[in-house]
């Protein structure tokens, strides 16, 4: 609507994204097409794949940062731990007693656990799933113990009792959940920080006059009161940019994730 024209959606799933992302890479520069992008293909997927066609750093133009939300670290109520402390001391109790699921090989939900694991000291089993919800019912059913995952996923689950929240992984506490800490409220964790931010891209070679009005327009609407009240139910927190500022955003968060992802030994699926 703020642009005047009819938005083809054009979902093209794989590589965790990265199939998307080269489509793109590919498009002519002419502001029609646009990738509308997770942080994981941008800062995680170059340090998981070996030979992709895309290269965050020049492959693209930033247009702007959209939102940004948070996983949220949950456990089975049969774990007695109330606290991100007292997981963090039962794990030492217990090395590689304790698991934690995520939604597959070096997602985010992944990477969340392995950097509590790298801060906290302790060794936490990972057991992979092919997507969020596969992992959903071992958890419930507590022959999982943890896991890390978009806070939405949750919602039911935590009003309910048959899950315990023990904290966000974003650096504030989430509007929409403010009872949870985040995670950098607990001892030790003050550095931790998994935030996830989605943004447009247009394709490298984009005319700046383009670029800029993109942005205009996506400032915008995401500055809209109706946005807000729609995402913030589900955790969702709207954002806005400059390109250069989406620029730094997504090579500083590329750099972290390089070194979580060598640390861990990630491998891809």
């Amino acid at each position: 609507e703020a642009l005047g024209q009819p938005v083809i959606v054009d979902n093209k799933a794989g590589a965790g994204g990265s199939i998307g992302a080269e489509a793109v890479a590919n498009a002519p520069k002419d502001g029609y097409t646009l990738l509308y992008s997770t942080m994981g293909v941008l800062t995680i997927n170059p340090s998981l794949y070996a030979n992709l066609k895309y290269d965050p750093a020049t492959s693209f133009a930033p247009v702007g940062l959209t939102h940004v939300t948070a996983n949220l670290l949950v456990v089975n109520p049969q774990v007695p731990a109330k606290s991100v402390a007292e997981l963090v001391a039962l794990a030492r109790k217990k090395p590689g007693g304790l698991s934690f699921s995520s939604a597959g090989n070096g997602t985010s939900s992944h990477l969340s656990g392995e950097l509590f694991k790298s801060i906290a000291g302790v060794d936490i089993q990972h057991v992979p799933y092919k997507g969020s919800s596969a992992g959903l019912p071992d958890l419930l059913a507590g022959r999982i113990d943890m896991t890390f995952d978009t806070a939405s996923l949750f919602g039911e689950y935590t009003r309910s009792g048959k899950l315990r929240p023990l904290a966000v992984t974003s650096r504030a506490r989430m509007p929409a959940m403010p009872e949870v800490p985040a995670m950098g409220e607990a001892a030790g964790f003050k550095d931790y920080d998994v935030s996830l931010w989605l943004g447009v891209l247009a394709p490298a070679g984009t005319s700046p006059e383009i670029v800029a009005y993109l942005n205009r327009k996506l400032v915008e609407v995401m500055r809209e009161p109706s946005m807000e009240s729609a995402l913030k139910p589900f955790g969702i927190q709207p954002l806005h940019s400059s390109p250069q500022e989406f620029a730094n955003v997504i090579d500083q968060d590329r750099k972290k994730w390089a070194a979580v992802v060598k640390s861990a030994n990630v491998q891809a699926d």
